[in-house]
């Protein structure tokens, strides 16, 4: 595979990825918007004010601008994916490219109403081994992403995690009222299900979600990862070491 790091380690370092963007035209995580357009529909308004975290060099953002999203903030920590993505698509009214790490967003609080992630909290957990426990650094980073998507959001607003992520480890990271959301999820795929999840700011967790965190805490174990899956040709997922 020609853009395959020889190490998932490689996945977190920033210049891994400039050197791939340079090269690399476009990629595409867990399908095109296409396999998973009629739940966003259902879950994101033609006006909203939309942050995408991690944009990479995907279309996701440009698939949404041409189909009447408007208001699309794209935020990657490569520079040069910034720069590529903004030249790339210069002509589009509404739709920014800022370089910014998503664990501090340069954004007041409250200032969209979609936080959209798609395989962005995924590639946070590379190195981690045990289906059911991460690292304190990883459970750490993935809070203080998970915060400030939730510090973003207007009440009310949406935050969406696209991921090929099982309900029974993924609700584990998603789940605490600590975030002030509900979790809601829904799978699309034929075959090979991946997973969109909807945290609504403002709404209760389930009685099952606060059941779930509720034991979580007490076991002092409230942190999990996802499974090994090999669902892309080419994909960091699938060289998950577990």
């Amino acid at each position: 595979m020609e853009y395959l790091p020889d190490s998932n380690s490689r996945y977190k370092d920033v210049g891994y990825w400039d050197e791939r963007y340079r090269r690399e035209e476009s990629f595409e995580w867990f399908g095109d918007l296409s396999k998973f357009q009629h739940l966003l529909e259902q879950h994101v308004k033609k006006d909203d004010a939309i942050l995408i975290l991690g944009c990479g060099n995907s279309s996701l953002s440009f698939d949404m601008y041409q189909r009447g999203f408007r208001s699309i903030t794209n935020v990657d920590y490569s520079s040069v994916c910034v720069e590529t993505m903004a030249s790339r698509h210069f002509d589009c009214p509404g739709m920014t490219w800022l370089k910014m790490d998503v664990r501090q967003l340069e954004f007041p609080e409250g200032t969209f109403d979609v936080v959209l992630e798609k395989a962005t909290l995924d590639a946070m957990m590379v190195d981690e081994r045990d289906p059911w426990h991460v690292s304190t650094e990883t459970a750490n980073l993935l809070h203080q992403v998970l915060k400030e998507a939730s510090r973003l959001l207007r009440p009310a607003g949406r935050f969406i995690s696209i991921t090929f992520a099982q309900p029974h480890f993924r609700r584990r990271i998603l789940a605490r009222r600590e975030y002030g959301w509900s979790v809601v999820q829904h799978s699309y795929g034929d075959g090979f299900q991946y997973f969109f999840y909807v945290m609504t700011k403002g709404e209760a967790l389930s009685p099952e979600d606060q059941a779930l965190e509720k034991r979580l805490l007490e076991s002092e174990d409230p942190q999990a990862v996802v499974p090994r899956e090999e669902p892309d040709s080419e994909d960091y997922l699938s060289r998950i070491c577990l």
